[in-house]
């Protein structure tokens, strides 16, 4: 906002593609037009794709995006909605804003955590499972191997999907054979195939799943028995997780909390061999 209180031209832009799934290259595009506030109101679609490093078919499929026939249209919206000359004062730059997205993401968040019982039932489900399947592919991938990597702290037999193809299905009934009962799945945008054929042949073995997605309709809920939904920062060209990974410490916790006894000691194992093995330095 400016000093009256009045939006920016940027804010305006902003405006013009909040709440829109874009892909990282409309992203691109549209961080573009927030960059240059009121002189992008008199760009061509050219000069738009150059500024933005992207094609120039790529500014039309973004002006589709958001609801126009194509960039001449955009860019008559545009000028509706940017008053030329106009200074964007409102201090902060869209990274800033970006991050602050996120706060609210997280105020979100703890305002579904007062709901404990949930939390704890789903805690208690994944708790019981021996083996424990955590599926995350793609962009969720580096959240499964996160959670895996603490969760084989406090359960005895964690085991991390996050690759794709006929071994996935392999590994998958290897886990139902071995006794699994639940599995954990990260589920964010955008939305992989083979995620959802996992969840649905997980469902199909009897699984109890539990999903950490972005949305409560997101496509998982479709096959989890739990739905529990972070939303991702869209602001930047790729998605921000903060959210969904606070969500799945979060559920650690619950799981912790499902047999405080057992992850007890194997908590006080794992620190007598960390330290016979001297493998922290403090």
């Amino acid at each position: 906002m400016n000093e009256s209180g009045a939006p920016g031209p940027g804010d305006r832009v902003f405006d013009l593609v909040g709440g829109i799934r874009l892909t990282p290259t409309q992203r691109r595009i549209a961080h573009c037009l927030v960059q240059h506030g009121p002189a992008a109101a008199s760009f061509s679609a050219a000069e738009v794709a150059a500024l933005a490093g992207v094609s120039q078919p790529s500014v039309t499929r973004f002006a589709v995006a958001l609801g126009h026939d194509g960039y001449p249209a955009l860019r008559r919206r545009l000028r509706e909605v940017i008053a030329p000359g106009t200074p964007d004062g409102d201090g902060e730059n869209e990274l800033q804003r970006a991050v602050r997205v996120e706060t609210g993401n997280l105020e979100r968040l703890a305002t579904q955590l007062a709901d404990r019982e949930r939390i704890a039932a789903a805690g208690a489900t994944l708790a019981a499972s021996r083996p424990l399947p955590v599926l995350g592919l793609r962009a969720a991938a580096p959240l499964a191997a996160y959670f895996g990597y603490f969760a084989a702290k406090v359960h005895p037999d964690v085991r991390v999907l996050d690759a794709g193809g006929t071994l996935l299905t392999d590994r998958l009934e290897q886990a139902t054979a071995a006794g699994a009962t639940a599995m954990l799945a990260f589920v964010l945008p955008r939305y992989p195939r083979e995620t959802l054929d996992a969840l649905r042949d997980a469902r199909a073995a009897g699984l109890a799943v539990v999903a950490i997605t972005d949305s409560p309709v997101s496509p998982a809920a479709e096959y989890a028995r739990v739905v529990l939904p972070a939303a991702v920062g869209t602001d930047l060209v790729f998605d921000l997780h903060t959210a969904p990974m606070t969500l799945a410490m979060v559920l650690l916790q619950a799981i912790c909390d499902a047999a405080p006894a057992d992850t007890q000691a194997r908590l006080e194992a794992f620190e007598a061999s960390a330290a016979r093995r001297q493998l922290f330095t403090s």
